[in-house]
């Protein structure tokens, strides 16, 4: 992929102790004044981009404060969830905004969907090789 960024696959291990490499990233999250590092999982099932509540507390967002409910699916359609936009800053590229469904799980992992994550950036996964390579649609190349 032209003026594309590479990113391992990362293993990880469950509460269950069952292990798995999956395409995580690592983002940088900013609400207002505060900012959060973290990995993200590239989802490509997911329609939604999914914030877990501990994130949302930590970057000083209020649960409250939050007005637009959005309603998940699949295993966390049970959860109640709303919206919330934050500054994104993946690898050397510029920052994006992101709008998340904050959810109130605490056990839900820091998902990237198809709205609005997969908007910003083409994904071209080499599974075999235990890769990804992320290129932004706003901008030619990462920058320098």
């Amino acid at each position: 992929m032209l003026n594309g960024q590479r990113f391992p696959f990362i293993e990880r291990t469950n509460s269950a102790g069952l292990s798995s490499t999956m395409p995580y990233v690592p983002i940088t999250l900013t609400y207002r004044n505060r900012a959060v590092e973290t990995m993200a999982l590239l989802d490509t099932g997911a329609s939604v981009n999914v914030l877990p509540y501990e994130v949302g507390l930590q970057l000083g967002a209020i649960w409250e404060a939050q007005t637009v409910p959005l309603q998940l699916s699949g295993n966390f359609a049970q959860l109640e969830a709303r919206g919330l936009v934050l500054s994104a800053t993946v690898g050397e590229f510029p920052s994006v905004l992101l709008a998340f469904a904050w959810t109130q799980s605490r056990e839900a992992p820091l998902i990237l969907g198809h709205m609005n994550f997969f908007l910003e950036f083409d994904i071209c996964f080499y599974r075999a090789d235990l890769a990804f390579e992320l290129r932004s649609r706003s901008s030619s190349s990462p920058n320098p």
